[in-house]
């Protein structure tokens, strides 16, 4: 009895994945004309947040069972967040001084999109920065609900009666959070895919408290602003 319930779960959880990753794929084709790209982004987080949101409902799941939960400590907090900054930082800097030098890995076929928002920062223009960044911090808080809390949760159950399954569901979510930011292999998805896998393994390694990675992805960001 208890196989063929397990069995009946991983086959849910298969069609849970497989149509959530549809629906993120066919989001990330659409595009609306003459509309920041931030748009896009939450076109994109929101949609998805619906669909995930939906499927945990149906499974007794919530947010907060995912980790979004009160921290228990607010200086324990922020230094776990500023460790994955330095950790994430040290790793790319690495990276990069490798494919530099075996030149293995090509440019992406699509460049990162900017905004001007470093430019207005040099200039005073104070209120259009921090009105994007407000948008940029909760698109990145979005994120780390959707890819580190939501998928490698269905990934693992996928999964269940394999003995790695959680370190199976961090390598594939990390891989898909890399290839839908360029749709190729290229340094750009590569890098992300690091990140996705260092904010997965320090998810899972800190009892899957969803705000040190929502921090250090924020402070990312913000940098990558600047």
């Amino acid at each position: 009895m208890n196989n063929t319930v397990q069995t009946s779960n991983r086959k849910g959880y298969a069609i849970d994945l497989i149509i959530y990753i549809t629906i993120m794929f066919l989001i990330r084709e659409t595009s609306i004309p003459n509309t920041h790209y931030l748009v896009t982004g939450f076109l994109y987080s929101g949609t998805t947040l619906v669909v995930a949101t939906l499927m945990m409902k149906r499974r007794g799941v919530t947010w907060k069972n995912l980790g979004l939960i009160r921290p228990k400590s607010i200086k324990k907090t922020l230094l776990s967040s500023v460790v994955i900054f330095i950790t994430i930082i040290a790793t790319l800097l690495i990276f990069n001084v490798i494919q530099d030098s075996l030149s293995i890995v090509k440019e992406s076929s699509e460049a990162a999109q900017g905004t001007n928002t470093g430019y207005s920062l040099r200039n005073g223009d104070y209120g259009y920065f921090f009105s994007v960044i407000l948008f940029v911090w909760l698109q990145s808080a979005l994120e780390e609900l959707l890819e580190r809390g939501f998928l490698i949760t269905w990934v693992e159950g996928l999964f269940s009666n394999v003995k790695f399954r959680t370190a199976i569901a961090i390598i594939v979510q990390a891989c898909i959070w890399g290839f839908r930011h360029s749709y190729d292999i290229s340094e750009r998805s590569i890098s992300v895919a690091l990140i996705g896998i260092i904010m997965g393994i320090v998810y899972v390694k800190l009892d899957r408290n969803l705000w040190p990675v929502i921090i250090a992805h924020c402070a990312m960001n913000t940098m990558s602003m600047i």
